[in-house]
Parts: C-alpha cells; sequence; structure tokens
C-alpha cells in the first residue's frame, strides 16, 4: 500500500476541478518526434522548458537523428546546448544516449520502459513522460510540480520521486494518468507554485489539506485624514 495522507483530497474531484481550470493544459516542451522530445528532455533538467524551446528550435537543424548527435565533437554539442545550464554534462549525457540508440536500437527511441531505462540520462520521470507524451503509453511522470502537489494535496506522503509516482499509480485511473500530470504541472506553475502557493485563487482550496496555506489579503485600511479644522 501507499503511504497516503488520510485527510487527502479525492483524485476524482481535484481532476475535475482542475480539468475545468485548465482546459488548455499539455506538456509544455515543443517536439515533433519521440527522438526530440527525448533530447528536449535531457535538456530540460535544471532549466524552464521556455528555455530548453528555445534552444530546440534550432538544434535539430544541426543535429536531425541521434546519428549526427553521437559522431559530433564534445565541443560542438557544449556549443549548441551552452545556454541550458550545466552544457557540459548534458552534452556528454546526450552524446552517450545517442550513441547507444545507434549502437543498440538501430537509432530509434525504444519504448519499452527497461529498454529507455537503459540509456544514459534515462530515469522513470523522463521515461514515463517520454511514454506518456510521445505514445500516449500511461504512465506518472514525477516532476517537480508533480511530487510537490501530490505532497501538499495529501496524495502521498512520500518525498522520493519513485515512491510518490508508486503511490500515484495506485490512485489514479489508468487512462487518466498522462492528464493527470498535465493538470498538476499547470497547476503548479499557475497557482501552487513552490514558495508562496496563491491559495486564495485555487479552485481545490476548500478540499486541500496543506497546512500552510495563504490567506486571502485583508482590504486596506483607509488613510487617515489630514484635514485640519481651522
Amino acid at each position: 500500500m501507499g503511504s497516503r495522507n488520510s485527510k487527502s483530497i479525492s483524485v476524482r474531484r481535484l481532476f475535475t476541478a482542475l480539468d475545468k481550470e485548465h482546459p488548455d493544459a499539455k506538456l509544455a516542451l515543443d517536439f515533433e518526434s519521440a527522438f526530440q522530445l527525448l533530447v528536449a528532455l535531457i535538456l530540460a533538467a535544471q532549466s524552464t522548458d521556455a528555455n530548453t524551446n528555445e534552444i530546440t528550435r534550432t538544434l535539430f537543424d544541426r543535429f536531425p537523428d541521434p546519428a549526427s548527435f553521437a559522431s559530433a565533437e564534445a565541443e560542438e554539442v557544449e556549443q549548441a546546448v551552452h545556454s541550458s545550464g550545466f552544457f557540459r554534462q548534458k552534452a556528454r549525457t546526450l552524446r552517450s544516449c545517442c550513441q547507444r540508440l545507434v549502437d543498440d536500437f538501430a537509432g530509434e527511441v525504444p519504448r519499452d520502459l527497461p529498454d529507455l531505462l537503459s540509456l544514459p540520462g534515462v530515469g522513470r520521470k523522463t521515461a514515463n513522460i517520454l511514454r506518456g507524451n510521445a505514445w500516449q503509453i500511461p504512465g506518472i511522470g514525477v516532476d517537480t510540480h508533480v511530487g510537490r502537489l501530490s505532497l501538499r494535496l495529501g496524495l502521498t506522503e512520500e518525498k522520493d520521486p519513485n515512491k510518490v509516482e508508486a503511490d500515484l499509480v495506485e490512485q489514479v485511473p489508468t487512462d487518466s494518468q498522462i492528464r493527470f500530470c498535465h493538470l498538476l504541472q499547470y497547476h503548479g506553475r499557475r497557482i501552487c507554485i513552490a514558495r508562496k502557493p496563491d491559495c486564495p485563487k485555487c479552485v481545490l482550496a476548500k478540499d486541500c489539506p496543506y497546512p500552510d496555506k495563504t490567506e486571502p489579503a485583508l482590504p486596506a485600511k483607509p488613510a487617515k485624514s489630514t484635514w485640519v479644522r481651522s
């Protein structure tokens, strides 16, 4: 059994409310193929989706497939992904990952989870997000937003992403798992932000068990009159 808080919000209630609140929710990374999404997910670590999209907008003109990454000089890839942060490590990971794709998978991104997890730079979060968004294979990808909101909403008491994933898989219907992650990601960016969640604007505030909710701002007190009677 997972470690769900007894005061947690109903997943059905959560899903219905957020689906209405964020009808435009989707993966924020731009991609046209499973390979492009894999590259984007590796680059997005410790970076923003917007910055990653700016990089990949031209990156695939230079490196259109795994073979082109694998055969490129390290400095060339580093220069191309420099603005993503940790660019040397990411360039090394991309080249290693793409070399594995060329050597073991005929240059194609595998769909099976064990095969994906065998690739350099690919953990369960990346693999689940990739499978869900490239091929609509159900799964829970626990990024920073999914992990934070699941804890605040009482859907888990865990902080380890793999344990959070296990708790959510028990609760979220298989056919809703991909959409569920998109909704938590959007709500985490727009309302339930990390440092100071905007609880007064949250559609889940009434049922949310998070103990550190922000309160509505008090109306400003009227300024004292400076009029002096003569």
